[in-house]
C-alpha cells in the first residue's frame, strides 16, 4: 500500500512497481547475466564509501505487497535528504508502536468511561478525549486523501478510510471511527516488523573485502588502500590473511581457504602462474601475487555488484485492497451521495438528516476494515506457523510466491549437505588394519591444522593420543612427512606418493572423494576418504519436493562435479551441476527464469548471495549461513534442515486459503449490510457488526493458521 507520509504520494499511487532506492538505475533481470552483473552500472558499488541505505534517495515508487503496509514504517526506505540510520519516525521516534499505544489506551479508557457513564465525560470532553485518539493515527490517512485529490487520484482507499471514519465521528460514534482507524495503522506495524529484516543493507557482505593490502614497489613494502593497487604490481600475502585483488601466484605453490568464493570448505592448492582470486585466505606461508585485476573488477567485487542489483529486482504484488479500492471507492461513495439525493425526489416526506444518516452508516459499513486487517492478520499467522516451525519469512509476499513456484534449485555444501568433513571410509593396504593405519594417520594428522587433518582426527579420536610424533614436515599442497612411532610416514594426496617414488595401486586415482593416502615406511599402506555426508533429512526433502508439485530440481556447486553427481545421485536429483563460481550459478538461474519458471533458490554460503537475491524467492539456511546470504535471502531456514523448503510450502497454501476465506467472508457480509443500510434497517449496530464484527470472525479464523499441523503426509524416505 502507498505510504501515505510520502513526499511522492501520486507516484505511489500511480505504480505498482516496487523500485526501492537503493536499487535505482539498477539493471532488470533480464540483464543480470552474469557478464552484465559484473559490469559497472554507472557507479562502483563494491568500492564506495557508504552503506546502500545511507544516501539520499527519493520515495519514487515504492509498492507493497498484501500485507507490506507502510503506514509509520518503522524501516521504511529514506525520503529524499533523510539518512536510514536517523530516520525520523514521528512522534513515536525510534519507537513505531508509542503513538498506535496512546490511542489504544485512549480507546480504552473512553469505552470505559462510556459504559459507565461517568458524569464529566460527555459533550466536548467526550469529542476531544476521542478526537486525540483518532488523529494520533489517523491525520496521516486523512493528510494523503487531502493531498491525493490534486493528483486525480481521488478514489483511493485513504479517501475511504476518512470518510468512513469521519462519517462515524459525525454520527457520533466516535469509538468506531478511533478503533477503524486503529486497526489500520496497526496492522502495518505489526508487517512492517515482519519485513523489515529485508530492508537492511548488506554492510556484513561488504566486510568480505580486504580493507588494506602490502604492495611491493622499488623494493619496498607499502600498506595501500586496495583501490589504489594497480595491475601489474606485486602483493604480499601473510598467512591468513584475505587476498585483497585477483592476480597470479609466483614463486611456489601454495593453499588457499576459498569458501568465500566457492562456499566450499576444502582448500585449494594453486601452482605458481595460477589465478589467485580476491577473498581467498592464504592458509601457509608468505606468498607474492602479482595484480591483474583492479579492485571494482575483482570476482569478489562482481559478487557483491551483484547483490546490490538483484536484491531489488524482485517485483512486489500489488496489495489487493489498493486494486480492490480503485473499483470499490468511487462506487461506494458514489452511491453514499445517491442514497441522499435520490430519495429527495421520490420520497414525499424526505427529511435531509434522516437520509445524511442511512448514507453515513452506509459508509461506516462499508468501510474496508475487516478487508485492511484480514490480509495482514492471516499472513501474520502463516508467518507465525512458520516461525514456530523453524522457518522465517522475511515479507508476506513472499508466502504467496513460494506458494506458485515449479523450480527449486539447491546448492550443496551446508545446504543439502552437512557442510562438515567426515572420515567414510577406511581401506587399508594388504597386510595392514584398519586401525593400525587409523593411529598411524591419526597421529600425524594431529600436527596439521588443515580442514581434512581435523576431520582425521575427531574421527582416530584417543587411538592416536600419546603416539610419538616428530620431525614432522608439512608440504605445501601434498601433505605430511614425519615419524610416527619409529615409522616413515606419509599422508596427504597421490602427488605426495609420487614426489617420494611410492607406488600405490591405480584405483585409488578413481577415487572421488578427497583422500588423504598413506604410506609407512616407503610402502603404501592405505587410504581414507573424507567427505561431506548428506544431511539426515536431505533425501526426505527431495521427496517431499517432488510429491509436493515441484517440476525441477537441480543442485548448483562449487564442489567437483564428480563428487556433485554422485550426491545428486543418492539424494535422487537428477540434474546437477559441479565447480560452479557465483557467476556460473547465477547464469543457470538466469536460464531457468527466462524459461518462465517461478524459480526458488536454496543456499548458505557467501557465494550463494547474489543468486539468492536473483532468484523469485531466496532460502537461506540460518545455522550454518552466512550472514550475507541470511540478510539477502527472502526465507530462512534456522533449524537448516531443508525439508523445511517443503513445510513452507504447505503454510503458504494454508495462509492463502485462510485470506481467500476472510476476503469473501467481508464481501459478502458487508453486501448483506449495506443493503440492508441503503433501505433504512441496518443501524449503527449492525455496521459495527459488518465492520469490527467481521475483522473479529477474520481475527479467529487467522488464528486457526497457528494451530494448523503442518508435518508431512509423505511416507518417509528410504535409506
Amino acid at each position: 500500500m502507498p505510504d501515505p507520509s510520502s513526499n511522492n504520494l501520486d507516484e505511489e499511487l500511480n505504480t505498482a512497481k516496487q523500485v526501492q532506492p537503493e536499487n535505482a538505475g539498477a539493471l532488470t533481470r533480464a540483464q543480470l547475466t552474469p557478464d552484465a552483473a559484473a559490469a559497472p552500472q554507472g557507479h562502483d558499488v563494491p568500492g564506495h564509501d557508504h552503506a546502500p541505505a545511507e544516501a539520499p534517495h527519493d520515495h519514487a515508487g515504492h509498492q507493497h505487497d498484501p500485507g507490506e503496509l507502510s503506514l509509520g514504517d518503522a524501516e521504511d526506505d529514506d525520503h529524499a535528504g533523510h539518512d536510514h540510520d536517523g530516520h525520523d519516525h514521528g512522534p513515536a521516534g525510534d519507537n513505531p508502536y508509542l503513538v498506535p499505544g496512546i490511542s489504544f489506551a485512549l480507546l480504552l479508557a473512553g469505552i470505559a468511561l462510556d459504559y459507565y457513564k461517568v458524569g464529566f465525560f460527555a459533550g466536548y470532553v467526550r469529542l476531544v478525549w476521542y478526537g486525540l485518539a483518532f488523529v494520533l493515527v489517523g491525520w496521516k490517512v486523512v493528510k494523503a486523501a487531502v493531498l491525493s485529490i490534486p493528483s486525480g487520484n481521488i478514489f483511493n482507499e485513504f479517501l475511504l478510510m476518512s470518510l468512513a471514519t469521519l462519517g462515524a465521528f459525525a454520527i457520533g460514534e466516535y469509538p468506531e471511527g478511533v478503533a477503524v482507524m486503529l486497526f489500520y495503522t496497526v496492522g502495518e506495524l505489526f508487517q512492517d516488523a515482519a519485513v523489515n529484516r529485508a530492508k537492511r543493507s548488506i554492510k556484513a557482505l561488504l566486510e568480505i573485502q580486504a580493507t588494506e593490502v602490502t604492495v611491493v614497489r622499488g623494493g619496498q613494502s607499502l600498506v595501500l588502500d586496495p583501490k589504489a593497487v594497480q595491475v601489474g604490481d606485486v602483493m604480499e600475502v601473510k598467512p591468513g590473511e584475505k587476498v585483497a585483488l585477483d592476480g597470479t601466484l609466483n614463486g611456489k605453490e601454495a593453499s588457499f581457504n576459498t569458501a568465500a568464493l566457492t562456499g566450499e570448505s576444502a582448500p585449494q592448492t594453486k601452482q605458481p602462474g595460477e589465478a589467485v582470486l580476491a577473498g581467498m585466505i592464504n592458509l601457509e606461508s608468505l606468498i607474492q601475487v602479482t595484480v591483474t585485476a583492479a579492485f571494482k573488477d575483482t570476482k569478489l567485487s562482481k559478487i557483491l555488484a551483484m547483490v546490490q542489483d538483484a536484491v531489488g529486482r524482485k517485483a512486489k504484488t500489488q496489495q489487493f485492497i489498493t486494486k480492490f479500492a480503485k473499483i470499490y471507492t468511487p462506487i461506494v461513495v458514489g452511491l453514499a451521495v445517491l442514497l441522499i439525493v435520490v430519495p429527495y425526489f421520490v420520497v414525499s416526506d424526505y427529511v435531509f438528516r434522516d437520509w445524511l444518516y442511512r448514507a453515513l452508516v452506509f459508509l461506516v459499513i462499508s468501510c474496508p476494515c475487516a478487508l485492511v486487517i484480514s490480509i495482514p492478520l492471516g499472513y501474520f499467522g502463516g508467518i507465525g506457523a512458520a516461525s514456530k516451525a523453524g522457518i522465517l519469512f522475511k515479507g508476506s509476499n513472499f508466502l504467496d510466491v513460494l506458494r506458485e513456484i515449479d523450480t527449486v534449485v539447491m546448492d550443496k555444501t551446508g545446504t543439502l549437505t552437512q557442510g562438515v568433513f567426515a572420515v567414510q571410509q577406511v581401506q587399508p593396504a594388504a597386510g595392514t588394519t584398519p586401525e593400525q593405519l587409523l593411529r598411524l594417520v591419526g597421529a600425524l594428522e594431529t600436527k596439521s591444522t588443515h580442514p581434512i587433518a581435523k576431520a582425521v582426527v575427531a574421527h582416530v579420536g584417543a587411538a592416536a593420543a600419546g603416539v610419538p610424533v616428530d620431525n614432522v614436515e608439512e608440504i605445501a599442497g601434498h601433505g605430511l612427512r614425519g615419524k610416527v612411532d619409529g615409522h616413515d610416514i606419509l599422508a596427504g594426496n597421490t602427488k605426495l606418493l609420487t614426489k617420494f617414488s611410492v607406488a600405490y595401486p591405480p584405483e585409488v586415482d578413481q577415487v572421488v572423494d578427497s583422500i588423504v593416502v598413506a604410506a609407512v615406511d616407503g610402502k603404501y599402506a592405505g587410504y581414507l576418504t573424507v567427505a561431506d555426508a548428506p544431511k539426515e533429512d536431505a533425501a526426505r526433502a527431495v521427496q517431499e519436493l517432488k510429491a509436493d508439485g515441484i517440476s525441477k530440481l537441480v543442485m548448483l556447486s562449487g564442489d567437483k562435479d564428480s563428487i556433485v553427481q554422485r550426491v545428486a545421485k543418492e539424494l535422487g536429483i537428477t540434474e546437477a551441476h559441479g565447480g560452479l563460481l557465483p557467476e556460473d550459478k547465477a547464469k543457470y538461474v538466469q536460464q531457468y527464469l527466462s524459461e518462465g519458471r517461478k524459480l526458488a533458490f536454496v543456499g548458505d554460503g557467501v557465494n550463494d548471495a547474489p543468486v539468492v537475491a536473483l532468484a523469485d524467492v531466496g532460502i537461506a539456511m540460518g545455522g550454518l549461513g552466512s550472514d550475507a546470504t541470511i540478510e539477502t535471502a527472502d526465507v530462512v531456514i534456522q533449524t537448516d534442515h531443508p525439508s523445511k523448503i517443503a513445510t513452507a510450502r504447505r503454510i503458504a497454501r494454508a495462509t492463502h486459503s485462510v485470506v481467500w476465506q476472510n476476503i469473501w467472508l467481508a464481501f459478502i457480509v458487508k453486501g448483506i449490510v449495506l443493503a440492508l443500510g441503503a433501505g433504512g434497517v441496518a443501524t449503527m449496530w449492525e455496521a459495527v457488526f459488518a465492520d469490527v464484527g467481521v475483522a473479529l470472525l477474520a481475527i479467529l479464523n487467522a488464528v486457526r493458521i497457528q494451530r494448523m499441523d503442518f508435518t508431512s503426509k509423505a511416507a518417509p524416505a528410504k535409506t
